[in-house]
């Protein structure tokens, strides 16, 4: 299932229309709500446009016009890696109560028009002369047990910001691509594309707010912003929480799904992870989806050979913050923080939002002697059919007045998640 609360509504009408349809026709696209919605994502699969269509031949794509009659910017996405396309996304800005009519056409590329990219991934590795890239990797493979970057004794690390990272026109965010497999967040001042120049000069140090903003999170021994664990029934009776990453995963590989300009994908696979003596190892996929307008990442976790009773943990680091906030709405659960807990030492808002079906929990992690620290935690119900869903949002008060009081960003959440 996706999440994609906020275009739930959208999608389903598309759908809804899409599966009805026994004959060519054109795509009806409505907004319920009685409010504006900007720079919608609407997504839509291969399989739902032929049957507006007819089939869509190899190497072959359909094309649509704005009411306006400009072309709209279609991104295709090949997400199996058949070499064919398998969902096509873009994105539209719907009036209060719009109903819109879109006409697909077959045609051999996607209309030719100059898009400004608005989601960005990228993963690139350190070159003899230490510079980056100039190209981001494809697929990638984690040496074993990669220890953290000792940057008294080295500049640079081996990947760019120490890992994947992947953004878009309102925020940022990275992985650490070594034993730790933390998550981090970049606080951006500006809508372009940066994190393919940020640490890249060792004179310009990214803890420090810079023109297009900086790394405002401090992660320590926390699951950071979104990092997982898992929740593990002992055979004593106790329960342990066990972190996606240390030295007990035979193989940790990234993958670029798709990169811009409308969304961004990236895959990441650890596989034969031993959680605990005597257990048989599991093996876990994370699909991270950013996207542009968006204040948050999504992420689709597939488990397989989890113990029985074992539930996946994600979380939000609390070494600044006083007070995690339940929140709940139709069909979601959450929680979030806000306080002075940037490495800016001004306000940050933070967020954890999943299906409400798959939560099972939300606890605060002790803060010592135990491998996962300073955290508050979700927990979700592990089902191998069907992946657990969240959203992780981050809220820095230099990005957006509407995060400068718990009031207006609690606000901010409520009317994204409506």
């Amino acid at each position: 299932m996706k999440l994609n609360i906020s275009q739930f509504f959208v999608i389903v009408t598309i759908l809804a229309s899409c599966q009805s349809a026994r004959s060519p026709k054109p795509f009806e696209f409505s907004n319920p709500k009685n409010e504006p919605r900007e720079d919608e994502l609407i997504v839509v699969k291969r399989k739902a446009v032929e049957e507006q269509t007819g089939p869509i031949a190899a190497g072959k794509y359909f094309t649509m016009n704005k009411p306006t009659g400009v072309p709209m910017v279609i991104q295709f996405d090949d997400l199996d890696g058949d070499g064919q396309w398998d969902e096509a996304a873009f994105l539209y800005s719907f009036q209060p109560k719009e109903k819109v009519v879109f006409k697909p056409a077959i045609a051999d590329a996607p209309a030719t028009v100059k898009a400004v990219v608005r989601a960005h991934v990228r993963h690139m590795k350190k070159n003899a002369d230490n510079t980056f890239g100039p190209v981001s990797l494809e697929k990638d493979t984690m040496p074993l047990n990669a220890l953290p970057t000792d940057f008294s004794k080295q500049p640079l690390p081996p990947y760019l910001t120490e890992g994947p990272a992947w953004e878009n026109d309102k925020v940022g965010f990275r992985l650490y691509f070594d034993v730790r497999n933390g998550k981090d967040i970049w606080g951006k001042t500006t809508p372009r594309m940066v994190l393919d120049e940020a640490g890249t000069d060792t004179s310009k140090n990214y803890h420090h707010q810079a023109d297009w903003g900086m790394d405002v999170l401090k992660v320590g021994a926390s699951l950071g912003a979104g990092s997982l664990a898992l929740q593990v029934p002992l055979r004593d009776g106790k329960d342990t929480l066990v972190r996606l990453g240390g030295k007990n995963i035979q193989q940790v590989t990234y993958e670029k799904v798709a990169d811009g300009p409308v969304r961004a994908i990236c895959r990441l696979k650890y596989t034969n992870w031993k959680i605990a003596e005597g257990m048989e190892p599991v093996t876990v996929t994370e699909e991270i989806h950013i996207w542009a307008n968006k204040y948050c990442y999504e992420s689709y976790i597939t488990i397989t050979g989890a113990p029985k009773g074992a539930e996946l943990v994600t979380g939000i680091v609390n070494l600044h913050s006083k007070e995690v906030y339940k929140m709940e709405g139709a069909g979601y659960k959450g929680i979030y923080t806000y306080d002075v807990q940037s490495e800016n030492k001004d306000k940050l808002g933070m967020a954890i939002v999943m299906p409400a079906e798959q939560v099972t929990g939300i606890a605060t992690t002790p803060n010592a002697n135990t491998d996962i620290q300073n955290t508050y935690i979700i927990k979700a119900g592990i089902n191998e059919k069907e992946p657990v869903v969240f959203r992780f949002y981050a809220g820095w008060e230099k990005s957006d007045e509407r995060f400068t009081s718990e009031e207006k960003f609690k606000a901010f959440l409520l009317k994204d998640l409506q």
